[in-house]
Formats: structure tokens, sequence, C-alpha cells
């Protein structure tokens, strides 16, 4: 007899985007005429073609890749030597932070890190997430059994919600109670709110206080435009005695099908052992890639590698201020139809409260309807997002205009 990890039964009846694809093909069935004007501002995928700088650079690498003298296989599994650098130079310590290149693991992507992260942690953690939340954050303790059951709001047992709401701008205070680990995420992801150096500050001192480890998302950080907000946690000082950092190439190079992040383990960082003692994390994560991950490929390396050129960082800019640009159209189209609004500020994400006191769902069939537009229901971040719903700004400036148009329009 084979037994499955009873865990997987706690879930939820289904991770968010693929319901809402459903919902939408539902619609698209019984309606092919609004099909046809379907525009997308739910997943927040890119929409905008890879820069020259990457193409160029995959044809290079895929033109080694075929011929014997310059061919790769097996690579390190923690990433080339010349793409780790690369990216300790101009993400760090060009910013005067202390991050040496072999703290830096290449992925094939920070979703799957955030998951797999949780290889080199014990089971008895207890664990905070802010609410609203990523929901790989809590699908990935439920999956690895760090959790009770949910409850009828779609709470489960055993993890610390902080609840994020418009009195606090979705950036929750620290507990007041202890936890082991923590998950942050500025820009927020669904939120659109960035922490101050201040909020972040309070975030570490609570860890540093506790021994807890901080897992700080910072997928979007390319998109912070106010110099006084931290990009890294690591400008924090103690930070890297209690954080872990993910970052990804997906939102500034345009890599979501290309897949492609890195995760920094500080080598002072440490967890204690059942029997008290204390031990690096760093040669855990180390090893746990060498065993779990082969790489990511050779061609994709060299295309991550690309974006640190000055042709690289020129085309990269343009891509943001592109989104960027997306989020103030989206921004005036929601302020003109009267809707409270936050986010669309040093992030792509608008974070919207449904009109009419709708729940999430009733306002996402309704837009889907009338305007014929995907958003995503803030229900689907957790308890604190009902009422609320997220818009992505990764789409053409002309969808962006047409869909503010929609909403702007729309009767509630």
């Amino acid at each position: 007899m084979a037994y499955l990890n009873d865990s997987y039964l706690k879930l939820k009846a289904g991770y968010l985007f693929p319901e809402i694809g459903r919902r939408v093909k539902a619609f698209c069935d019984a309606h092919p005429d609004a099909a046809k004007r379907l525009i997308r501002c739910g997943i927040g995928d890119v929409t905008e073609p890879l820069p020259p700088a990457v193409i160029a650079a995959l044809h290079r690498a895929v033109d080694e890749m075929g011929a014997r003298a310059t061919f790769k296989g097996y690579g390190p599994e923690q990433g080339y030597e010349w793409l780790r650098a690369a990216i300790a130079q101009n993400d760090f310590r060009a910013r005067g932070l202390e991050v040496a290149d072999d703290e830096i693991f290449v992925s094939d992507g920070s979703k799957c890190d955030c998951g797999n992260i949780l290889d080199i942690f014990g089971g008895q953690n207890r664990i905070a997430v802010t609410d609203p939340v990523y929901p790989v954050y809590v699908d990935t303790n439920v999956m690895d059994g760090h959790t009770g059951p949910a409850d009828a709001a779609g709470a489960y047992a055993g993890l610390v919600y902080l609840p994020g709401n418009a009195a606090n701008g979705f950036v929750p205070e620290p507990p007041m109670e202890a936890v082991d680990l923590i998950y942050l995420c500025s820009p927020n992801n669904p939120t659109g709110a960035v922490m101050t150096r201040a909020q972040l500050t309070r975030w570490v001192r609570y860890a540093l206080e506790y021994r807890a480890i901080i897992l700080f998302d910072a997928a979007y950080e390319a998109y912070i435009t106010d110099p006084a907000l931290p990009h890294s946690i690591f400008e924090i000082p103690g930070a890297r005695d209690c954080a872990i950092e993910f970052r990804s190439f997906s939102k500034n190079g345009g890599f979501t099908g290309m897949r492609c992040a890195f995760t920094v383990v500080p080598k002072t960082l440490l967890a204690q052992t059942e029997s008290g003692e204390r031990h690096p994390l760093h040669p855990l994560w180390s090893r746990r890639m060498t065993t779990k991950f082969n790489g990511v490929s050779y061609p994709v390396q060299r295309a991550a590698e690309a974006l640190y050129s000055a042709t690289g960082r020129t085309q990269v800019r343009a891509l943001i201020e592109h989104y960027l640009g997306n989020a103030q159209v989206l921004l005036a189209g929601v302020g003109a139809a009267g809707w409270r609004v936050f986010g669309g500020v040093s992030a792509p994400y608008i974070w919207v409260q449904t009109p009419a006191g709708l729940t999430s769902w009733e306002a996402f069939d309704k837009i889907l309807r009338e305007a014929n537009v995907v958003i995503t229901p803030g229900s689907g971040f957790g308890r604190a997002g009902e009422g609320w719903f997220r818009i992505s700004c990764f789409n053409s400036r002309a969808n962006a205009e047409e869909v503010a148009q929609r909403l702007r329009a729309m009767k509630w």
C-alpha cells in the first residue's frame, strides 16, 4: 500500500489562478463575442518582448552550445560564477551592501525558492504571514505539514496571520508574540504596498530579538522609484543575521517564460537545532541545491548576465517605466471611478476596494461580465483581502488605456 501526503488534502479547493482561469474559460465559452474583447489584468505575467541585449546573449550562447569547443553540459548547481559575481556586484555591493558572490544561489524562480526554502527548516517553527498574502507562502507550508486544517474562512491552524488593512497601509507591524519564520514581501504582492526603512527596521529588530528569520521576497524591487525606500532587506543593519532574500528576473527583465531568479543566504545566518545548537543555513541551502537541483541552463544564465550590461540596464529601465506608466493610467481610471485604491506607485499592482459592498468574487464576475476585464479577487490572497481586488499593470499601453476607460464607465 502506498500512502499519500495527507497535508495536500488540507489545501483549499484550488490554487487561486487556475480558478480564475476556469471562470474566464466558462465565460468565454458562453460569450464568444465578449471573449474577443477580453483584456487580462489578473495574473501578473509580463507582456512586452525580451530586451534586445537578452536576445543577443541568447543567440551567442546557443551558438556556443553548437560547437564542441564551447559546448556546456552540467553547470554549477548554485549558478555560474560570472552570473553570481554580476548579481552580487550590481545589486548589492554597488549599493554599499555586504553580499559575497557565493552567497548568491541562482535558481529557476523565486516562487520555487520561497517554497523550497522550507526544506532546510524544521516543522516545529511558528510561522507568520501577512494577510493579504501571496498564496505560495501559505500553501507550501500546508503541503509540508506545518499547519492544521483550514477554518471556514480559509485560515489555517498553526499560522500566525498579520492583518493588513487600509488603516495600516497594508503593512502590518510585528506581532506581540514570538514567531520563528516570517514572510515579508515588498513591494507587496498583491497590495502594492512598499515598506519604508523605518517599518523594515522594526521587523529586523524584532527578528534579532526573537532569533527569528525573515523570508524577504523582493521580486518587485526594481519598481521602487522613491530613493528613500529600501530595495533590499540587507540595507537594514543586522539583517544579515536574520534574513534570506529572494529576487527574480521575471518582472524586471521579462523572464517569466525564461525562468531565472536567485536567493541570497548570508553565511552569518544561523538557526537552532532540536538540541539547542546554532548552525549556519548557508551550507544547508547549498547542499539542498546540489542534491535536488541541476542548475539553470547556460543560455538562460548568459541572458540574465546581459541584463547587467550598460545596454541591458537601459533596456530594463525602459520596461519598468512602461509598466509603471500603465500603473499611472490605471490609477487615473480607477480614481475617476471614485474607488478607494492603494499601490501602483513604486509597484506594478493596484489594490482596489470593491464598490457597493460586493465580495471580491462578486466584483470579479461583474467586471468580467460587464467590462470584459479579468482582475484578481482579493479573497484569494487571504481573509483580509476580502472586499478588495488586484489589477495587474503588466500589459500593453493600449490595453491599459482601454481598461481604464471601461472601468471608469462601469455602473455599480
